[in-house]
């Protein structure tokens, strides 16, 4: 089991990586994350849904994401809200204050998906969350060392260099864990290291000698690790651009902002320069595309989005002969009006959008979760992706589809465009990754040379580059002999 010292250390790339690893060995592998807390989510086969990062490391893995991989899923609705997902369904809401009482009666469910796993595995790789060392949150802990220790799994504890002070934070987490939590960890390992490593030696002897815990080596800094989507969303405060690039697509970062990953794609284009756009800053409005990324609250980040002055932006920037797109809850804003008749996302009544697409958007109590595979308006070309939202959104502009997804009986019309064919917008999250669509759509912003990204490729190479790299930097072999 991998666990840090904070969120963000690269618990989740760092698990991709060995199971991509050990998987090339020829090895039957798993990842599995007890808990995990994010609003980037995907679907399983059977209609469930785990996060995204469980999703990323069933593909190192080669093999089909399943709901077992993750469990129990929060995903964050406000500040002290979460709705909680058990075995890929929605079981219901705990608040902040409610959650570390409740969520020892999760434990079952948790240990029963890892047992199935083990089942079925010869290593299941765990990804623990945020820090062990977060004592306020130890009692009924299912996320890290209380799994840990209730399934027996030997901890690696990671330190992040990049961030700085790994020394202490390593040398601390192991001064306020418990004398049998201590005991779980196995080893340590630091990773994004820049430069010479052999100048970190002393390091490493200073952190043992505290901790009386080994060293399993030291991570570099890998390039590779920036085309594998990220979880946190604190990696969106990094800053991100192509040098040279002649496309400008920007993006607002709404307070509830879900599935950011769907950008990946573009971003990975050289000739994009992708911004995603800080609450308290202005959309740019010579942008060749605004797009509205999904949400895990609608209503709510509608009204962040006015309370940013940003509709104002919007608007202009349409008026200007700008183009939008709208991802899930980003195309509900972007309609008429919303009406949650259940009160599922606050107070019940009706809500007017941003009047950008002849669409209505009614809220339900179900939530639509499925695999989806379609064609784009432009050109027939093939899309997949998942769908993964609540709500029923009609209207005049539906009536120019922004594709067709594929059903047993035939074909339906999928997303709406307005009149002018500048305002877009569908459920469907992934989309880009669909090489012959993000080459043909951004051909519409801009004339372009397509380039030769291949997305798919270029994630399965960076996850074998950076399994290389874990085998020639860290000692693979006493970290496996510690499960044994």
């Amino acid at each position: 089991m991998f666990q840090g010292t904070g969120s963000d250390v690269g618990k989740s790339v760092i698990v991709a990586g060995l199971c991509r690893l050990l998987a090339n060995r020829g090895h039957r592998v798993r990842p599995f994350k007890p808990q995990n807390m994010s609003n980037n989510a995907a679907v399983t086969a059977d209609g469930g849904e785990i996060g995204r990062a469980q999703w990323l490391q069933a593909r190192a893995c080669r093999v089909a994401p399943s709901v077992d991989m993750n469990p129990v899923l929060l995903k964050p609705e406000s500040d002290c809200m979460a709705q909680v997902v058990v075995h890929g369904r929605v079981r219901g809401r705990l608040g902040a204050v409610d959650f570390p009482e409740q969520r020892q009666a999760l434990l079952g469910d948790v240990l029963a998906s890892y047992d199935r796993l083990c089942d079925d595995a010869d290593f299941v790789v765990v990804e623990g969350a945020g820090s062990p060392a977060e004592t306020n949150l130890r009692s009924g802990d299912i996320a890290n060392m209380g799994f840990a220790r209730a399934a027996g799994v030997p901890v690696v504890l990671i330190g992040d260099i990049d961030r700085g002070g790994v020394i202490a934070s390593l040398v601390g987490s192991h001064r306020v864990l418990s004398d049998a939590d201590r005991r779980m960890v196995a080893g340590f390992m630091i990773n994004r290291f820049r430069g010479e490593v052999s100048l970190f030696t002393p390091g490493l002897a200073d952190i043992s000698r505290h901790t009386g815990w080994p060293s399993f080596g030291v991570l570099p800094f890998i390039p590779e690790a920036a085309r594998l989507p990220a979880e946190d969303a604190v990696s969106l405060e990094r800053p991100a651009g192509s040098t040279g690039a002649t496309i400008r697509i920007a993006v607002p970062m709404l307070s509830r902002i879900a599935n950011f990953d769907d950008f990946d794609p573009l971003k990975a284009e050289p000739d994009v320069s992708l911004e995603m756009i800080p609450p308290g800053k202005p959309l740019p409005l010579d942008a060749d595309l605004i797009t509205l990324p999904g949400t895990k609250a609608t209503l709510p980040d509608l009204a962040f989005l006015r309370q940013q002055g940003w509709h104002h932006d919007l608007i202009t920037h349409v008026r200007h002969g700008g183009r939008l797109l709208g991802i899930c809850g980003g195309y509900q804003m972007l309609g008429r009006e919303i009406t949650d008749a259940h009160g599922i996302e606050g107070p019940a009544g009706t809500v007017k959008g941003l009047g950008l697409l002849a669409i209505e958007t009614t809220l339900g109590p179900s939530k639509r979760l499925c695999e989806v595979t379609a064609k784009s308006a432009i050109d027939d070309l093939p899309l997949d992706g998942f769908e993964m939202h609540m709500g029923l959104t009609e209207g005049a502009d539906c009536a120019r589809p922004f594709l067709h997804i594929t059903r047993d009986a035939g074909t339906v019309p999928g997303g709406a465009v307005n009149a002018d064919g500048r305002i877009a917008g569908c459920y469907l999250h992934g989309l880009f990754r669909a090489d012959g669509f993000r080459h043909a759509f951004l051909s519409t912003l801009k004339a372009r040379r397509e380039s030769d990204l291949v997305y798919d490729d270029s994630i399965g190479q960076a996850l074998d580059a950076f399994a290389e790299a874990m085998a020639h930097n860290l000692d693979i072999e006493a970290m496996l002999a510690s499960a044994a």
